[in-house]
This record gives structure tokens, sequence and C-alpha cells, in this order.
């Protein structure tokens, strides 16, 4: 048994190894739409899973999604509570 762990295959989108990556996906705002403003890791899911089904947008925007997505459909939220900023919330005032 290997103790190496393999980064996951999905698409190149992987935040193994990249702790910017993270910080970035943690503090990323949706741009547009009913959720303008909002950080993408607390967009609802069936939102996120929608995103999925549809298609995500092209370039770095449509690449956090897909990570959010893989992130709320395996339960791993809690991952980012560390990450969050400090009095932040989901929305823009």
């Amino acid at each position: 048994m290997s103790d190496e762990v393999a980064a996951p295959s999905n698409g190149g989108t992987s935040l193994y190894g990249d702790p910017e990556r993270l910080l970035k996906l943690a503090r990323y705002r949706m741009p547009f739409g009913k959720y303008e403003g909002w950080l993408l890791i607390d967009l609802p899911e069936p939102y996120v899973v929608w995103f999925a089904g549809q298609g995500f947008p092209k370039g770095e925007l449509g690449e956090l999604l897909a990570i959010v997505h893989e992130i709320k459909v395996n339960g791993l939220e809690y991952l980012f509570e560390p990450l969050r900023l400090r009095g932040g919330s989901r929305q823009l005032q």
C-alpha cells in the first residue's frame, strides 16, 4: 500500500498542491445572477447542481464552480470553515 495521495482526475480543476487556489475559492464571489455577490462556497447546492447539468461557464469561474460542485455533492463544505473571511457573509451588503 502506498502512502502517496493521487490528485483527483476532474479535468484539471484540482486544488491538489495549490493552497493559493484553495484560498481563492474560499473568497471568490459569484459575479452575476440571482446569487450575485455570494461566496461560491455558500451557493445553494441545488443551484450548483443545476450549473453542473447545464454546463459550467468557461474560464476560471467555471473551474471554481466545478470544484464547489464536487465539494458540495460529497458533503465537504465544512473544510472551508477555517478559510472563511472573518465576519464574511454569504452576500454583499
